[in-house]
């Protein structure tokens, strides 16, 4: 007998009838009518429906993060859309201002020259590889544009046209070192001629040369075409002077000229096709 107590057996099966009378025990005290066995295997599975639970709830935190993820995204997608719109409408604010201010000077040479015959034109294309930054405009020979003919932007000389074609022409910028036109200052009366170097043009500046080392150009002096030359009026303006410097090459000296306009920011042109 004593054998039979301390078997394997006997304690496996003991604690099978542990199990169960423990189970009626809890069923009875909780009063729901259940089985013995329906007791005993819901306090057996009870923590393995706890652990599935969690699973459960963590899987929903999840899904519901991933969901809340998606929103966010749509949410910045939604302000990156508007920013670009902002954008946008910036950039034609930016183009009608300048737009405004190139008609207003125009409208004011026009007034001022009334036998000035001008051509309009957009700028379609650039060279980035010209330091001197010559640019292409939309009119050519077809709209009465010739070779020499100035450009302008309002008041202000940029260039010359130097190649044409029947819809479209190359501008030559004042910036250039082949550029040449007769100019003066305005309250000297001093003549010379303005043209550009390599130097001044990577600091989108120009020079009116030939200066004698007595020159009465000086800072801050307004330089305008002097009407010399056959395509070029008298009166245009070129530019500001920001200092005076000698030239190495013999005893004169040059004024370097910043121009009225900021070039490469030029959009669209008027060419003085007759005056």
């Amino acid at each position: 007998m004593k054998h039979i107590f301390k078997s394997t057996r006997f304690k496996i099966v003991s604690g099978i009838i542990a199990m169960l009378l423990v189970g009626a025990i809890l069923a009875a005290i909780a009063g729901r009518g259940e089985t013995v066995q329906s007791a005993v295997v819901g306090t057996v599975f009870t923590p393995c429906h706890y652990v599935a639970q969690k699973i459960a709830n963590g899987i929903d935190n999840v899904i519901g993060t991933v969901k809340g993820d998606a929103q966010y995204e749509k949410e910045i997608e939604k302000l990156n859309q508007e920013i670009g719109d902002l954008r946008s409408q910036l950039v034609d604010y930016e183009n009608l201002k300048n737009q405004n201010a190139l008609y207003k000077e125009f409208l004011e040479l026009k007034e001022e020259n009334p036998k000035y015959k001008f051509a309009e034109a957009s700028v379609i294309g650039r060279d980035s590889a010209d330091i001197y930054k010559s640019f292409t405009i939309s009119k050519g020979s077809v709209n009465g544009i010739s070779k020499g003919d100035a450009v302008l932007w309002g008041k202000y000389l940029v260039g010359i046209i130097y190649k044409v074609y029947p819809d479209y022409s190359v501008v030559k910028t004042v910036l250039d070192p082949t550029f040449n036109v007769s100019a003066y200052e305005i309250i000297s009366g001093e003549i010379s001629y303005v043209t550009g170097n390599a130097k001044l043009a990577r600091e989108n500046k120009c020079k009116m040369a030939n200066l004698s080392s007595a020159t009465k150009v000086s800072y801050g002096s307004i330089i305008c075409t002097a009407g010399l030359s056959g395509s070029v009026p008298k009166g245009l303006l070129i530019g500001t002077v920001d200092e005076i410097d000698d030239e190495t090459t013999d005893i004169s000296s040059y004024a370097v000229i910043t121009p009225g306009v900021a070039i490469e920011d030029i959009t669209s042109v008027f060419v003085l096709t007759d005056y």
